[in-house]
């Protein structure tokens, strides 16, 4: 017999999605203290749907539980960012390539790449272009391919989000978007997994360029 995952209660998802968003448009910064009480009666809620909350987002990565500090927003270094985005460099150009090979629409990625255009501030482009790479692998034919890549989703733009930060690059980001994108829908698989890789790739060293062996992405 299967037991399906418990859904995450209302108002704990609630309070998951606004600090998740507030880390992710650096409204709370890598190291800042997340505090139960004050984040309780900042959302108007009792400390159990923010412990909760907490506890997730500990599990994707983008807080850190310890002892003795409490809950901090996970710190970005070039060892985390090449870590995550090493991931991201093995499996997200092969997801690319099978959902052009399988044909699948990416009228999505095209919705998402007009969104991050439109954008009036860098949080709207920041969420537009997650939801751009994810449009490109979400339709590979293989769930399980696309759940490892959601794993590192929230981490890499965790790390885009510092690299905007100190070294605002999102143009060119756009405009590799489009290539890959451009790519895509000319049913090139190889030049357009060959095109993310190197956007992937060349993310990295532009944000940490003191790292000498590191990999990257966008």
């Amino acid at each position: 017999m299967t037991f399906a995952p418990a859904p995450i209660p209302s108002r704990t998802q609630y309070v998951l999605e606004a600090i998740k968003h507030a880390i992710l448009t650096a409204q709370l910064r890598p190291g800042q203290a997340l505090v139960e009480t004050e984040l309780a009666a900042q959302f108007g809620v009792s400390k159990t749907p923010v412990r909760e909350a907490l506890k997730t987002l500990a599990g994707t990565g983008l807080v850190v539980m310890s002892q003795y500090k409490g809950v901090t927003v996970r710190l970005v270094d070039a060892t985390m960012a090449r870590e995550v985005y090493d991931v991201r460099l093995l499996l997200e150009p092969e997801a690319l390539r099978r959902s052009i090979n399988r044909k699948a629409s990416l009228e999505a990625a095209q919705e998402a790449l007009e969104r991050a255009d439109l954008a009036e501030d860098t949080a709207d482009r920041s969420l537009a272009n997650r939801d751009f790479h994810r449009a490109l692998y979400l339709p590979c034919g293989n769930p399980l391919l696309s759940r490892m890549l959601d794993e590192v989703r929230d981490q890499a733009a965790l790390v885009s989000t510092v690299a905007w930060s100190a070294v605002p690059s999102w143009e060119r980001e756009a405009a590799e978007h489009r290539e890959i994108l451009r790519l895509a829908l000319a049913d090139d698989a190889e030049a357009a997994a060959g095109a993310l890789h190197h956007h992937i790739a060349s993310f990295v060293r532009r944000a940490f360029p003191d790292d000498e062996d590191g990999g990257g992405t966008a």
